[in-house]
């Protein structure tokens, strides 16, 4: 058993198992004849669709043939990477001699076994070389059926003694079996199809039970096809659980923030999360993260975190704006007083997903997308939170003027505000109903309208 460290990265994984076939086949010369050296690179394949076949009334070796007539059509639909059979049991000869009678001829088994062996082996006889070919000769012999085994002949004391009067040739398969396919407890031949690397696996799920439809109908009457494993259906339910996870999540924030802070701006925090859904997927297209098992996990983990952001944007929006400031200038505000306090606690909540990202281990190498689908979902919604919700909140939040009285807001610096001491007393949250008319009550009407008090917005300040 060969086992490869936890800490070998993802990209050395095919060269180390390379490095181990060939030490194997350099010593393989020194191992006994008798062992079989096989190496296989299948261990990590996961295959879309898994067949059965049975069949009633027809022997083993017509049910494979019928197997791989059905393997080589499926081999032409679109993003079908590979077709292998699976329980499929190898044909054998078995020589079946008697010991004691050997002995008594004077033949040994390693003898019987070496002129069997010597009969069956290929090897070039030379070549023919003309002006522009070269042709390489091959005697024939080889034993390709019962009879010709059966036709060996022996050395026996100097005598030729055919192997049909020492030794019982028949054909078979292998005993034991090295690998069996049962369904529902019946022998069979699995037939497993597997997909190409980015291939989309609803799509080719479809394209392979239209190609299986059409060849069942070709198939012999006793041969029958039945579906063992379906990937598509578990992905198509995986992505089905994801959806109504993601709309019970939108439902319940919308009706949070709706009843948390109006409606306006629960429009403001509901328009932000298929935006950042939509720019994430993005990313992890670019990435070259699919959606799986644990993609979509991240996807879950990270919808009650999506809104934060926003909600403190948001929130930060309508204080402002309620203290008599512009909206615009209120989304300025919430942007430079919240960014970096929003920033530091996305970047908090990512640094709780490390260890899960960057451990050295084979848990690590599988679970590593949803450390990188987390961080980047979150740090996309601070991103949203403080360039796209300004803006929307600009929008939909300004704070309309009563009808028939004039628009004031921010006007401190006038000569008369500063005369009747209101923007002393006001401050930066604006005037209060109140105090506004306590000191309008002090000038006369045709200087509360001048013109003066108005003045272009290029004469304005800020503070």
């Amino acid at each position: 058993m060969v086992n490869l460290k936890d800490q070998t990265p993802p990209s050395a994984v095919p060269d180390q198992w390379y490095q181990v076939r060939k030490k194997i086949a350099d010593m393989r010369q020194t191992l006994p004849r008798v062992l079989k050296v096989r190496s296989s690179m299948m261990i990590g394949d996961v295959y879309a669709v898994i067949y059965a076949f049975t069949t009633d009334g027809f022997t083993y070796r017509e049910l494979r043939d019928s197997v791989e007539s059905v393997r080589s059509e499926l081999l032409r639909v679109p993003h079908v990477g590979k077709v292998d059979l699976i329980g499929v049991q190898n044909e054998v000869v078995y020589v079946d001699f008697s010991t004691r009678e050997l002995a008594g001829r004077g033949i040994n088994t390693d003898q019987l076994a070496e002129s069997l062996r010597a009969q069956n082996a290929v090897s070039a006889s030379g070549v023919v070389e003309t002006s522009r070919d070269r042709v390489a000769v091959r005697v024939s012999g080889q034993l390709k059926t019962i009879a010709n085994i059966e036709q060996l002949s022996i050395n026996v004391n100097g005598r030729l003694v055919p192997l049909r009067d020492l030794a019982t040739v028949t054909r078979s398969y292998e005993d034991p079996p090295t690998s069996l396919f049962r369904y529902n407890g019946e022998p069979a031949i699995g037939l497993a199809v597997g997909m190409v690397k980015g291939g989309n696996i609803l799509e080719v799920g479809k394209d392979i039970a239209a190609a299986m439809h059409r060849v069942g109908k070709d198939l012999p009457l006793g041969i029958d096809p039945h579906l063992v494993a379906n990937q598509p259906v578990v992905v198509q339910e995986s992505v089905g659980h994801f959806t109504r996870a993601l709309t019970e999540a939108v439902v319940i924030v919308l009706l949070v923030s709706f009843a948390s802070l109006g409606l306006r701006a629960g429009v403001v925090v509901a328009v932000c999360i298929p935006l950042v859904l939509a720019i994430t997927f993005i990313a992890m297209s670019i990435e070259g993260i699919s959606l799986q098992r644990i993609s979509l996990g991240a996807l879950v983990i990270a919808l009650g975190l999506l809104v934060d952001d926003a909600m403190i944007a948001v929130e930060m929006m309508i204080r402002k704006t309620r203290g008599r400031l512009r909206s615009l200038q209120g989304s300025h505000l919430a942007y430079t007083s919240t960014a970096f306090p929003m920033l530091t606690g996305t970047l908090v909540t990512v640094t709780g997903f490390l260890p899960v990202g960057f451990a050295k281990s084979g848990a690590g190498e599988y679970c590593f997308t949803l450390f990188a689908v987390v961080a980047i979902a979150l740090l996309v919604s601070w991103l949203v939170a403080i360039i796209f919700i300004p803006y929307l909140g600009d929008l939909l939040l300004k704070e309309r003027p009563a009808q028939g009285a004039p628009h004031l807001e921010s006007r401190m610096d006038s000569p008369v505000s500063q005369a009747t001491g209101l923007g002393a007393s006001a401050g930066v949250d604006g005037w209060s109903p109140e105090r506004r008319h306590c000191s309008s009550s002090r000038l006369p009407p045709s200087h509360w309208w001048s013109s003066s008090f108005f003045r272009p917005p290029t004469e304005r300040s800020y503070s």
